[in-house]
């Protein structure tokens, strides 16, 4: 099968977010089972500089409204995968993705509707005809839309699949800010107002529309979970699915992770109590293995849930805890989490930055990892706690749900604890209850460790419902 992959961002060249990790760790995944993949992506200015790609194929044009828009295509390789990246400088040789340091480009509609029919011309220039066009958020989303006007027959047996990573951020633009768009007259009927929401689009034109957890795929087809395109998704309910995202366990693993200050497996877990001992260390708090320690690293949002966790810290600083918080993002989350930290310097640690070996090594020295989402469509970090021996402490949502499996709910399959209300309450309640199985059943705590590490979501058996979805929209 031939697989057009249409993103924004690849881990290893560009990446923001978990949509990168996907977009690398998929293709590969397909590839290793013997299909023909192509990613297609922008070619950005960190990326020319860090990456340099070899011109490819002739010069290309695009017209819209008598303009032309003329680029490049650069050739680059993540594994044994091709990557075509679309040399535009005045879209994309900018210092940041999406946004400068403090506001999102304001042409981002245009830049993005130019990179959505801008990823077919490409498939044509390298003459790559694909079975499945496969697109992925908003960035990508009218790509379907350009497929189904295309008149060129080069596209006439190809079918898209559009995936959503996360519902929230749907590319609503307005129509008349978008120059690229101005010749699609048919789009007018698309409209809210003056408004293009690009996910509405991807749901209407797109063949199949998967999430990135089958839990997820539910909760778009609710009022409160659909993030207000519960219409869209119902009058698509039939294409729609859900599939799990997998785990790197090449790089998140407790066995041989270079980040860690001592590996070490399920059946000898001593090496995690040096890693406690080591993060206890960095985060300037006592060294004792006895007290729980409970980590968190994510981006300071209120997706995150820290608008029921803030409310709640004072009454868990009262209990023997040990809490540490990694993560920048919202300045008020931020000044909040300083001024906890500065009233109990014996209990709370809060480390306003982010690197790649602080999230390993607070993985491995954490006995819990929060993570109460308010929405969560998939979520790697409880993925990577469960691989590590460290138990989540999770809301029951999106891949969330999917993933860890509650101490009440099933103790014999217990990987965590799960909670459901958005609120303080049910927050600090889940964690109490977690300290007290840590305190009162150490013997059962450990083997609930050890199924944690045995858990694997791997990309293998992601792609293989991939394949599944790819012929389902070709009719197989």
């Amino acid at each position: 099968m031939k697989v057009l992959f249409v993103v924004s961002e690849v881990e290893d060249l560009v990446k923001t977010g978990g949509l990168a990790d996907v977009a690398k760790a998929l293709p590969i995944a397909l590839n290793e089972m013997g299909h023909e993949v192509c990613i297609v992506m922008p070619y950005y200015k960190t990326l020319a500089k860090q990456h340099p790609g070899e011109d490819w194929a002739e010069p290309q044009t695009l017209f819209a409204s008598r303009k032309p828009y003329d680029f490049t295509i650069k050739r680059l390789q993540i594994g044994n995968v091709p990557v075509y990246a679309i040399d535009y400088p005045a879209y994309f040789s900018r210092d940041g993705l999406y946004s400068d340091s403090y506001h999102a480009y304001p042409d981002n509609a245009e830049r993005f509707a130019f990179f959505a029919q801008g990823a077919l011309q490409v498939a044509k220039a390298i003459d790559f005809q694909p079975d499945i066009v496969h697109c992925n958020d908003w960035h990508t989303a009218l790509t379907p839309y350009f497929m189904s006007i295309d008149d060129s027959g080069f596209f006439d047996r190809s079918r898209s699949v559009f995936t959503i990573h996360n519902g929230a951020y749907q590319g609503t633009h307005r129509f008349s800010d978008i120059p690229f768009l101005q010749p699609h007259y048919l789009l007018h009927s698309q409209l809210d107002g003056d408004a293009l929401n690009f996910v509405r689009m991807g749901i209407r034109y797109a063949h199949k529309i998967n999430a990135v957890s089958p839990n997820y795929a539910q909760e778009l087809l609710t009022p409160l979970g659909s993030h207000h395109l519960y219409h869209e998704f119902q009058q698509r309910r039939s294409d729609l699915s859900g599939i799990l995202n997998g785990c790197d366990y090449t790089q998140w693993d407790p066995i041989n992770d270079p980040n860690i200050t001592q590996t070490y497996t399920a059946d000898d877990m001593s090496g995690k109590e040096a890693c406690k001992i080591d993060l206890q260390r960095e985060a300037q708090l006592p060294q004792d293995l006895g007290i729980p320690l409970v980590g968190m690293v994510c981006r300071l949002t209120e997706q995150k849930g820290f608008g029921y966790i803030l409310p709640m810290l004072e009454q868990l600083m009262q209990h023997n805890v040990q809490l540490v918080i990694i993560g920048t993002g919202d300045p008020q989350i931020s000044h909040t989490l300083r001024g906890v930290a500065e009233r109990h310097p014996d209990k709370c640690a809060f480390i306003e930055a982010f690197s790649v070996q602080k999230a390993h090594m607070l993985e491995a020295g954490s006995d819990f990892f929060l993570m109460p989402s308010l929405f969560e469509p998939c979520g790697l970090n409880q993925m990577y706690s469960l691989a590590f021996g460290t138990l989540p402490i999770v809301r029951g949502v999106g891949g969330l749900k999917d993933t860890v499996t509650d101490l009440a709910d099933n103790p014999e399959q217990a990987t965590g604890f799960v909670f459901e209300h958005p609120d303080s309450e049910a927050l600090l309640a889940c964690i109490q209850r977690a300290l007290l199985f840590y305190r009162e059943y150490p013997q059962r705590f450990k083997e609930t460790q050890m199924r944690a590490m045995h858990s694997r979501f791997t990309w293998q058996q992601a792609a293989e419902q991939y394949l599944a979805l790819y012929n389902a929209a070709l009719g197989g």
